[in-house]
């Protein structure tokens, strides 16, 4: 994933609830619970500030880090789950997956299109991309950050499915293979219904006073 090592440092829980995690943000920290691998979970107290910078990383949750609790120890993890503060937007808590060096994870990763179809530089037609994230199998070190998918070959109307994504002995694709991944479709301009034209009828007023002129001369 990446070369620098991160490490975050963070203090063994003792106590619980919803005053406590109040007390824990207001101080810049929020809850953690760190699980799985070939250890109990294990409560924890950690720099929310550290944690947030990890998830706007370009790796964003799929980035390898280590966590140091206080008297416990040191783990390599990855975010699980978290949660934002509705309100704020500030990120309130954590659960991190220990990783074990020989196991497969599922994760999620970006599906990046790449090149300009000919259906769109030749044909008028527009790429929409349905899919913009996939599930796949792999070790935690074989994490892509996206994979990308050529789409310079489709014209109009093809459709690009996860079957067509080339194979890669590092993951696993999970997903059906007659998923959408992208399509391009016809740009349809709507016709303008042209209303008729009326002709004017000339004003009765005029021709009833040309026929009282005509019965008045008679």
């Amino acid at each position: 994933m990446g070369e620098k090592e991160i490490v975050v440092r963070a203090k063994k829980r003792e106590r619980f609830g919803k005053n406590e995690a109040r007390r824990l943000r207001r101080a810049g920290f929020i809850p953690v619970i760190v699980y799985g691998g070939d250890a109990e979970p294990v409560a924890a107290a950690a720099p929310r500030s550290e944690l947030a910078a990890i998830l706007r990383s370009e790796t964003g949750h799929n980035t390898i880090f280590k966590i140091e609790i206080e008297g416990v120890g040191t783990s390599e993890v990855l975010f699980q789950d978290w949660d934002f503060d509705p309100v704020y937007g500030r990120l309130i808590h954590a659960d991190l997956r220990r990783l074990l060096q020989d196991q497969t994870i599922d994760v999620t990763v970006p599906v990046h299109l790449v090149g300009n179809p000919v259906g769109v530089r030749e044909q008028g037609g527009i790429l929409e991309q349905v899919v913009r994230e996939i599930e796949i199998r792999c070790r935690p070190r074989d994490i892509p950050e996206a994979i990308e998918v050529d789409v310079s070959h489709l014209g109009i109307h093809d459709v690009l499915h996860v079957a067509d994504i080339p194979k890669d002995e590092r993951f696993q694709i999970l997903e059906p293979p007659d998923t959408v991944i992208a399509t391009v479709g016809v740009v349809r301009e709507e016709e303008l219904a042209v209303a008729p034209v009326e002709e004017e009828a000339e004003p009765e007023v005029i021709s009833k006073g040309k026929k009282e002129e005509e019965k008045g001369e008679s």
